[in-house]
């Protein structure tokens, strides 16, 4: 009988469990796969990076978003996954991510952003099954990693190309359409023939809610592996329930202790002044779960420096301890 605690091979690569965290843009670094992981994730993907800024050296790309932490391969293995148009380009940023210690390199053939589509990257390459082959044999080569890639419903036919043409080790699936980008509902009867039709493994991703939604799709599609996305935003916690790990939410302590542990985090990544506007956008998910009032999220998004920040998710923390004392 199939389990999500099932280990499997995806190009040889083990990965311990059949739940993936996805490439979240803007948000995937080293300290948020690593999060993933201590929650159970057994493979962790991080935000979509531009090939072209690898290859030119662009040095916020390589000093902030290339980071790959020892701790991160105590969960299982690390993918980078990288986008862009050229070939070659492609191939140069995949050798260069390759001596960074990645597993495993995935390809973005998915993203329905306009700006990212009309350079001829992301969910365009749909329209374009020879140049999208040519782009994942180029990491392949360049890399000498497995290679996969993450497609959109649009996607099947070059699905079947990219495995018979480029090689390539799996594939992501998020069945819905570029249009309706994430609203809707995931066709996942879609998803399951593309599981019976490929010889590569499958991971499937989108439109889940909750752990029994998560644990349904895996079951119904017959995919190798299940990848949560944003769900998973602020909530770890997830991982360990799609894996039976734990049935209930988080107690409001174990809430402030993760924010916390995500601020002690971003700043060794980035240092308190990057930290402090980095974290701006973390702080909602957090605050929501708390049921935080309007003000204190002001406060949040207000204060300059992470020493302020901590000030005010330690008051939290106090009061909810004022709350328990009652």
């Amino acid at each position: 009988m199939r389990s999500l605690h099932d280990s499997w091979t995806l190009g040889g690569i083990t990965i311990p469990n059949r739940v993936v965290l996805a490439p979240l843009a803007g948000i995937g670094n080293w300290f948020v796969r690593l999060q993933a992981k201590r929650y159970g994730a057994g493979l962790a993907v991080s935000e979509m990076v531009s090939s072209f800024a690898i290859h030119y050296g662009n040095r916020k790309t390589h000093d902030e978003l290339l980071t790959i932490d020892p701790r991160e391969r105590d969960g299982g293995p690390v993918s980078i996954q990288l986008f862009g148009h050229d070939p070659e380009i492609m191939r140069s940023a995949a050798a260069h991510v390759a001596t960074l210690g990645a597993d495993l390199i995935d390809i973005n053939m998915g993203c329905p952003v306009p700006k990212v589509m009309k350079t001829g990257a992301g969910a365009a390459l749909l329209q374009d099954a020879d140049q999208a082959v040519a782009i994942a044999r180029a990491a392949r080569e360049g890399s000498n990693l497995p290679v996969t890639v993450k497609l959109r419903a649009e996607g099947v036919d070059v699905a079947k190309r990219l495995v018979e043409d480029a090689g390539v080790a799996g594939i992501t699936f998020h069945p819905r359409t570029v249009k309706v980008r994430h609203k809707g509902t995931p066709d996942y009867d879609l998803a399951a023939r593309l599981v019976e039709e490929l010889p590569v493994p499958v991971i499937v991703t989108g439109g889940m809610d909750g752990a029994d939604h998560v644990r349904w799709v895996f079951e119904y599609t017959g995919c190798e592996a299940v990848m949560l996305a944003r769900g998973s935003l602020g909530n770890p916690w997830l991982f360990a329930q799609v894996l039976g790990a734990r049935d209930d939410g988080p107690a409001r302590e174990e809430i402030v202790e993760e924010w916390t542990w995500v601020l002690d985090r971003a700043e060794e990544h980035l240092g308190p002044d990057r930290a402090a506007r980095y974290l701006r956008k973390f702080h909602p998910w957090y605050a929501d779960r708390l049921g935080s009032t309007r003000a204190v999220q002001d406060a949040l998004q207000r204060a300059d420096t992470l020493a302020e920040q901590r000030e005010i998710i330690a008051g939290l923390g106090a009061t909810m301890l004022g709350r328990a004392s009652v």
